[in-house]
């Protein structure tokens, strides 16, 4: 019976995401993509923003798909916020539209495709913009790199191997772009939109929404396929192949990011990847890990002990990271601050008897600032990769990171809980809902076989 149930669940979370991952052509209608553009339009009045596509690759660029939702490559997007309309360049055969998997009806009927207003050849964007600029006081575009699949979104990570490197200093195609707009264009004031497109892209729309419910629903059911399968004598690289194929059999895009597994001396580093340990009795382990859905991200962790049950002290630090997280959780809503949420937090805490001063609880990280890290979205670290403001008010709309851990490097041992929470009008969403979460869960759903072990008693692995 618990395994027709386990089947059932995993049929019913693939079909919910292969309906998604099936949907052709743009991910949401066009009218949400008129909207977003429309907005950008408002912003910038007296001038026009040239948003430009990947060169080449499989992806598009965050910022690209979200105004325009295309993945052709090597397309410029212009809003123009004088005339309030916009442009899409592009040079596509159909021939090429079928090999790249792209629908014919954008190059048939480009207009009624996008929902954008014109669409030009590519070699026409040149003179169209020696045009429109001699009408406009601003031309606005992207000073930052380009955000793509699995790539962090700070501006730092990226120009720190290249353009920040003393021995080499070449500046990135955004700036390089930057640059000669400057030289072509020096009665316009060039301008980066980076924030402004950030600020939008910080507040999701139901549309997003529904796709990172989806997305996180994915990322629950994996997690805890890898959590059920987990023994000792499992290498951490099952565990992660696990994890990707039970992610990519629904036909989903990719994994958020590579995917991380931490235990015994690796909990130092929160971002270990090489999934080179063997597990060993008593090892406890920390799986970050997030699927991709139409290029919104999910950023989910759990703790739990390989063996299934915890020894004294790892109940210790996990009952602390839990109840703050449960705590931080049930405070959240419209209006309150991240610094609020984590007084507030304290207070309740403390009520409840527990005593702050033990180390479990002081070297929590993330608990001053009431569990908010980051905002999730198109990036596992969306807009732009830039952090929550801690001391502002949440909105309706934001989906950030809600993490707490703490790590133990001279007793190996690390602690993570981490959810994905949607700000509703009310209150919250945890849409990472449906993990085991307490000890007592985690110890019984443990006891349940996995995926490796149901092979292994079939003597097909």
């Amino acid at each position: 019976m618990k395994r027709f149930y386990h089947l059932s669940l995993s049929l019913a979370v693939i079909l919910a995401i292969a309906s998604t991952a099936a949907f052709g052509g743009l991910l949401f209608d066009k009218s949400e993509y008129a909207a977003r553009r429309a907005k950008l339009m408002e912003k910038i009045p007296d001038g026009i923003a040239v948003i430009r596509g990947v060169a080449m690759g499989r992806f598009q660029d965050n910022n690209f798909i979200y105004l325009t939702g295309l993945e052709i490559p090597d397309a410029i997007l212009l809003v123009d916020g004088i005339r309030k309309e916009s442009v899409i360049f592009f040079t596509l055969t159909e021939t090429a539209a079928r090999n790249e998997g792209i629908s014919v009806d954008l190059v048939k009927t480009p207009r009624e495709y996008t929902g954008i207003e014109r669409a030009l050849p590519v070699e026409q964007f040149s003179s169209y913009l020696l045009r429109t600029s001699s009408q406009a006081k601003t031309i606005f575009t992207l000073f930052g790199p380009q955000e793509v699949m699995r790539q962090p979104g700070s501006l730092q990570g990226f120009l720190s191997a290249m353009t920040l490197d003393p021995w080499d200093g070449r500046l990135t195609r955004e700036l390089q772009f930057v640059e000669r707009l400057k030289q072509r264009f020096p009665q316009n004031e060039v301008k980066d939109c980076s924030q402004v497109i950030w600020d939008m892209r910080k507040i999701k729309s139901p549309a997003e929404i529904d796709i990172m419910r989806k997305a996180a629903a994915l990322g629950v059911k994996a997690s805890t396929e890898v959590m059920r399968t987990t023994r000792p004598g499992v290498y951490e690289y099952e565990l992660a192949a696990l994890y990707d194929f039970f992610v990519k059999k629904t036909g989903t895009d990719e994994l958020a990011f590579n995917t991380i597994i931490s235990s015994a001396e690796n909990h130092a580093n929160v971002h270990y990847t090489r999934h080179d340990r063997l597990l060993v009795d008593g090892d406890f382990l920390v799986l970050d890990a997030g699927p991709d859905i139409g290029y919104y991200d999910t950023d989910i962790s759990i703790s739990f002990p390989a063996n299934g049950k915890f020894s004294p002290r790892q109940r210790e630090i996990y009952e602390a990271c839990n109840e703050v997280s449960k705590t931080c959780l049930s405070l959240y809503r419209p209006g309150i601050s991240g610094y609020e949420v984590g007084e507030k937090a304290r207070e309740i805490l403390k009520a409840k008897g527990y005593d702050l001063s033990k180390d479990a609880f002081t070297q929590l990280r993330f608990f001053k600032e009431g569990g908010l890290t980051h905002y999730v979205g198109l990036g596992t670290h969306d807009a732009g990769g830039r952090d929550l403001d801690y001391g502002a008010p949440l909105k309706p709309g934001c989906v950030f990171a809600s993490d707490i851990y703490a790590i133990y490097p001279k007793e190996n041992l690390g602690v993570r809980c981490e959810n994905t929470v949607l700000i509703t009008e009310t209150g919250c969403e945890n849409l990472s809902k449906g993990i085991p979460r307490e000890i007592g869960e985690i110890e019984a759903f443990m006891k349940t076989d996995g995926a490796i072990q149901v092979l292994k008693d079939k003597k097909l692995y």
